[in-house]
């Protein structure tokens, strides 16, 4: 029996996307052992998946290099047939290398790179979905063509979520790490005052982003909109998106929540841009953004903690009248 190493330590969106990765090789390899070696914090993402055997967490807050080191020594122990690095930093390549894999995949932004067994361009910017540059690493032993990622909320995150159930929709995700790509408060109130008002809404996020949406609350008239951050578990969210009239997100992990259960989705860009490489994959998935040109977007791949240049247009020229249109639309087809 093969067995294979997937590495993806990064955050939520980066495990979310490399799970396209992890079924191609199921398809191609369905009696292997599949392990994948995550960050404390995203091991529910993959352990739900029914052809993943074993989930290595590393602890990164607490004893963070000794945890490494723990890991690596069991890591090596399992002798596995191929090692699959979907990083690029060095913490990923010291494990790949160290990991006695007969044969190891990674990019070559990696500084250890050249210690690799294959490797493959990572290039943003040149049209492809961060999937189809993952998929590159394992086109060797499979084939060329990627999938969508892919997540497996369980009959306990679908009963969890049953009761927000009774009425058609929609759920927000207003939050970002970075200011530049989230969308404004006073844009997210400016959408819901044009929304019906009897709509339920239901906004999702981290505990600390109940804050934000408190803001947004006192800003608009709508009154039916339910604060549920830091109160479902992510496959939980997932599984509440996925019944969703729509759902409303910016570049950031909940738009590939949504494409990892092929949930309708709006997605919307600041500072950001869907050539990147990270734009929404489900079937009724679309990109939100600003409609002319602009000098200065996209200012940076990640996003800034402010403005470079101090006017935001690319946040605050989005047109919520066409937004609320098309969902209105949506509504009276159902």
């Amino acid at each position: 029996m093969e067995k294979i190493l997937i590495i993806q330590t990064a955050f939520i969106g980066d495990v979310i996307l490399s799970t396209a990765v992890a079924h191609k090789i199921a398809q191609y390899t369905p009696n292997a052992q599949i392990d994948y070696l995550v960050r404390k914090g995203n091991e529910s993402l993959v352990a739900n998946l029914d052809f993943i055997n074993n989930v290595w967490v590393w602890d990164k807050k607490n004893g963070k290099h000794r945890n490494l080191w723990r890991l690596i020594q069991q890591i090596r122990q399992e002798r596995y047939d191929r090692v699959v690095n979907l990083q690029r930093f060095l913490s990923s390549g010291i494990v790949t290398s160290l990991s006695r894999g007969k044969y190891t995949y990674g990019f070559d932004k990696n500084p250890l790179s050249f210690l690799f067994t294959y490797k493959a361009k990572h290039e943003i910017g040149n049209g492809l979905h961060e999937t189809d540059r993952n998929q590159n690493l394992i086109s060797s032993f499979t084939d060329t063509r990627g999938l969508k990622p892919i997540l497996q909320p369980g009959v306990d995150n679908y009963k969890q979520i049953s009761k927000f159930k009774e009425k058609p929709y929609i759920c927000i995700a207003p939050a970002s790490v970075w200011y530049t790509k989230q969308f404004p408060a006073k844009k997210w109130v400016e959408f819901l005052d044009q929304l019906p008002p009897e709509l339920p809404v239901y906004m999702l996020g981290a505990p600390s982003d109940s804050q934000l949406v408190e803001n947004i609350k006192r800003g608009t008239k709508k009154t039916v909109i339910h604060d549920l951050c830091g109160q479902l578990s992510l496959l939980e969210s997932a599984a509440l998106m996925e019944h969703a009239v729509m759902n409303y997100v910016n570049d950031s992990a909940p738009l590939h929540l949504a494409s990892a259960v092929n949930a309708p989705v709006r997605a919307i860009f600041c500072s950001t841009v869907p050539e990147f490489g990270f734009g929404p994959l489900s079937d009724n998935g679309k990109v939100v953004q600003i409609e002319y040109p602009l000098s200065c977007r996209p200012c940076g791949l990640h996003g800034k903690k402010a403005c470079p240049v101090g006017t935001f247009e690319c946040a605050l020229g989005i047109d919520t009248k066409k937004m609320a249109e098309e969902l209105k639309t949506i509504l009276k087809s159902r």
